[in-house]
């Protein structure tokens, strides 16, 4: 259960909290973008909420971490690349008005994400050690004793 928790704290993060932090005048109604910009924004909103609707769905109703992971880290690693290569292209996470959000010092987006990174992987570590302990324990109820 804790490992199905932690891997939907980081689909919360890319398939809610995101678009509800960013259906506003800095990102979608931001006339200083240009209209096909808004367009390619309201895409990726839309595209992150449904993978992370179908996350949820392998989460909760198939029990499969692993492709659910793997889709959060498809959906938070390209915004981990779009950051870190940022100044090849002029981007930014300065909003227009000036102000950045941040945690801890850090960008909230990056916070954010990484976060979510380190989640999922938890959540496949404490899997995975789950699996090797039963099948430890299956070996030693089994035929080899």
């Amino acid at each position: 259960m804790l490992s199905k928790l932690l891997v939907t704290v980081g689909i919360v993060f890319y398939a809610a909290v995101v678009p509800v932090l960013e259906v506003n005048d800095t990102h979608v109604f931001n006339q200083a973008w240009e209209a096909h910009a808004r367009l390619h924004e309201v895409w990726q909103l839309f595209t992150n909420t449904v993978l992370g609707l179908f996350s949820l769905w392998l989460v909760w109703f198939r029990n499969d971490l692993r492709l659910s992971s793997l889709l959060t880290l498809f959906v938070t690693g390209g915004f981990l690349l779009s950051y870190w290569l940022r100044h090849i292209y002029g981007g930014s996470m300065v909003l227009s008005d000036g102000s950045e959000k941040m945690i801890l010092g850090i960008n909230l987006g990056l916070f954010a994400y990484l976060l979510a990174l380190f989640l999922a992987g938890a959540a496949l570590l404490i899997e995975w050690r789950r699996g090797t302990e039963r099948s430890v324990r299956t070996m030693g109820n089994g035929s080899l004793g």
